[in-house]
């Protein structure tokens, strides 16, 4: 399986942890303020990081591209900020809230950059010599 792969199934599973533990707060306080947080963490989190995992695994060659590791760190910074600048907007910081709007549009842009992988041709500069005849 391609690095890249191995590393957005561990930030998944990081980001499910994270998920559980605000459920857990927000089930323990009864207050479920952060539930926006908590869905944010969980969907683009743990749910679209292992889909981007599980694409990269199943494309080994896309996921050895110099943009798949771009795309990787674009994206998961934004969802790394946008989720605790999320919780602390909504249980009550909302001056955070440009924040959170910047952290949205980096995250929007890692999207971007994974629609470009999968558009993108599946070739690789080593695939073509392999189709010459010998």
């Amino acid at each position: 399986m391609p690095r890249l792969a191995h590393l957005y199934f561990k930030t998944a599973i990081i980001f499910l942890i994270i998920g559980l533990v605000i459920g857990l707060h927000m089930a323990i306080s009864q207050d479920h303020a952060a539930t926006p947080a908590h869905a944010h963490t969980n969907l683009l989190g743990w749910v679209t990081m292992a889909i981007f995992g599980i694409y990269y695994a199943l494309n080994p060659a896309k996921a050895e591209r110099r943009l798949a590791m771009i795309q990787y760190y674009v994206y998961t910074s934004g969802v790394a900020v946008l989720v605790p600048s999320l919780y602390l907007m909504v249980t009550g910081r909302p001056e955070i809230e440009p924040i959170v709007a910047a952290a949205s549009i980096v995250a929007f842009v890692g999207v971007l950059l994974f629609a470009v992988v999968i558009f993108s041709s599946s070739e690789t500069a080593a695939q073509p010599n392999a189709l010459r005849p010998r």
